[in-house]
C-alpha cells in the first residue's frame, strides 16, 4: 500500500508535464474514448487528441439503426472537445461479438473471420454512406479522421475513399456545411494488412496499430479462451516483427503510425512500442497519467536498445526479460506487472 500510495504521488505530479523522455524524444499521448462520459475525462487527463472513437455505442440496445444528423452531433461533439489535436474516429465496427439489436445479422459458425467490420460496411452502403456523411459534416468543426477497421485488402481504402468523394460533393450540392475530403487511415490488426503494408502505405493517409486482434489472428489464438492464455501475448516473437514491419512500412512513405490497441495501455509493452519507434500512443483515459509518469523515467534509447534485442528474440518470455532489463535501472519493474501495486488501468482491446 506504501509503495502504490508513493507512485499515486509521482503520477500526480507529472499530470501537467509534457510527455518527453529524460533524453528529450517527445511521444504523443492520444486518447481512447469508447463512451461519451470519456470525453471529458481524456481532456482532463491532458490527451492531445483522440487516436481511436469506437462507435459501436451508438447501436447497442437501439431498436433502429441512428441517423446521420444523430451520428454527426456526436462526431463533432468529439471533436470541438479536442480543438487543436486530430480526432479519428473509427467506422462501425460491427461483427464477431458486436452485432446489435437493430441489425440483421447473419448466423456464422466462425464469426470472428466472417462478415464483421469494413467488410460489413462495404456491403451494406445504406448503413456506411450515412456514417460517411455525418463524418465528412463533423469535420467542419474539427481536426476529424476516418478509420476503416480490419482492413486486409488495397480496394478496400479505395472504394471507401470513392464514398467518401461522393458524398462531399452531394453534401456539397445540396448546401449542407462539410470538409470538403478527410484523412483516411487504416486500423492494423491482420496479418494480411501487416504484410500489404507497403500498399496499404500508398493509398492510406495513416496507420494505427490494434494490437489486440493482431495479435489474436498471428497467433492463430481465441483471446477469449482461457486454456489458451499464456499463448495470447503481443509479446511473441512473430507479433513483434509484424509490429516493425507496420512502422517500417508507413516510415518510408512518410505517414503516421500510432497505436490504439492494449499494449499502448500497459507499461512494459508500451516501452516495447517506443523502442520499435512508435511515438504516438492512444490509451484508455484512465492510463494517460501513469504512461506520461513512464515515459519522463525511460530513455528513449533504453528503449530502443530493448527492442533491437527483442527482434531477435526466441519467445515470448525472452522479450519479457530483455524488456525488464532495460528498464530496471530507471523504473522498479514490480511496479509495471499488471498484477502489482499499479493504480487500476482500464485498458480495453
Amino acid at each position: 500500500m506504501s509503495r502504490r500510495r508513493k507512485l499515486e504521488l509521482e503520477i500526480e505530479a507529472v499530470a501537467d508535464q509534457p510527455s518527453v523522455t529524460p533524453d528529450g524524444q517527445k511521444i504523443r499521448l492520444m486518447a481512447n474514448v469508447d463512451l461519451p462520459e470519456e470525453i471529458d475525462l481524456a481532456v482532463r487527463s491532458g490527451a492531445e487528441g483522440v487516436g481511436l472513437v469506437r462507435t459501436e455505442f451508438l447501436l447497442t440496445g437501439r431498436t433502429a439503426l441512428p441517423g446521420e444528423n444523430d451520428q454527426a452531433d456526436y462526431f463533432r461533439r468529439v471533436a470541438t472537445a479536442f480543438p487543436n489535436h486530430p480526432v479519428t474516429i473509427r467506422t462501425f465496427d460491427l461483427g464477431g461479438d458486436k452485432f446489435p439489436v437493430a441489425f440483421d445479422s447473419p448466423m456464422e459458425a466462425n464469426p470472428f473471420l466472417g462478415w464483421r467490420s469494413i467488410r460489413v460496411c462495404l456491403d451494406q452502403p445504406e448503413v456506411f454512406r450515412p456514417q460517411l456523411r455525418a463524418l465528412l459534416r463533423a469535420a467542419v468543426h474539427g481536426n476529424v479522421r476516418v478509420m476503416l477497421p480490419l482492413v486486409t485488402r488495397v480496394d478496400e481504402i479505395l472504394v471507401t475513399r470513392d464514398m467518401l468523394a461522393e458524398e462531399a460533393l452531394s453534401l456539397q450540392r445540396a448546401g449542407v456545411p462539410a470538409a470538403r475530403s478527410l484523412p483516411l487511415g487504416a486500423m492494423m490488426e491482420t496479418p494480411a494488412a501487416a504484410v500489404i503494408a507497403d500498399r496499404l502505405a500508398l493509398v492510406c493517409d495513416f496507420f494505427s496499430v490494434g494490437t489486440n486482434d493482431l495479435t489474436q489472428y498471428t497467433m492463430a489464438v481465441d483471446r477469449g479462451n482461457a486454456r489458451l492464455a499464456s499463448r495470447f501475448t503481443p509479446q511473441d516473437p512473430a507479433v513483434v516483427r509484424l509490429l516493425k514491419q507496420v512502422l517500417d512500412a508507413a516510415a518510408a512513405r512518410g505517414i503516421e503510425c500510432g497505436v490504439c490497441g492494449e499494449m499502448a495501455s500497459e507499461p512494459l509493452t508500451a516501452v516495447l512500442l517506443m523502442g520499435l519507434g512508435y511515438t504516438t500512443l492512444s490509451v484508455a483515459p484512465p492510463t494517460l497519467h501513469l504512461m506520461k509518469w513512464l515515459i519522463q523515467r525511460i530513455p528513449y534509447q533504453a528503449c530502443r536498445n530493448a527492442a533491437s534485442e527483442a527482434l531477435d528474440a526466441d519467445s515470448p518470455a525472452d522479450v519479457d526479460a530483455i524488456l525488464k532489463r532495460h528498464v530496471a535501472p530507471h523504473v522498479d519493474v514490480h511496479l509495471l506487472d499488471p498484477h502489482g501495486p499499479l493504480p487500476a488501468r482500464g485498458a480495453r482491446a
